[in-house]
């Protein structure tokens, strides 16, 4: 399954839910520094969808807050429930 993220790194409660302009928004505490936001959000959108971190993989954005990754085995449902939060 193919989904549009918004990372916004760098916040004191991280969570994984809601929308922003029609992507899932992932809110990671750690920095946008060498990448370390953007492997925080592919684990917490990993577990988000109860898959291991291994299923989750980075098509585009990796310099970019709105990124594209593919979730091997994910579930539909589970993203409607995150986007409505």
């Amino acid at each position: 399954m193919r989904v549009t993220i918004r990372v916004r790194p760098g916040v004191s409660r991280p969570r994984v839910g809601g929308e922003h302009d029609g992507a899932l928004i992932v809110a990671v505490s750690a920095r946008a520094v060498d990448g370390q936001a953007t492997e925080a959000a592919l684990a917490a959108v990993a577990d988000a969808f109860g898959v291991r971190r291994r299923c989750v993989t980075l098509v585009t954005g990796t310099t970019s807050r709105t990124k594209v990754i593919d979730i091997v085995d994910g579930d539909p449902s589970v993203l409607a429930l995150l986007l409505a939060r």
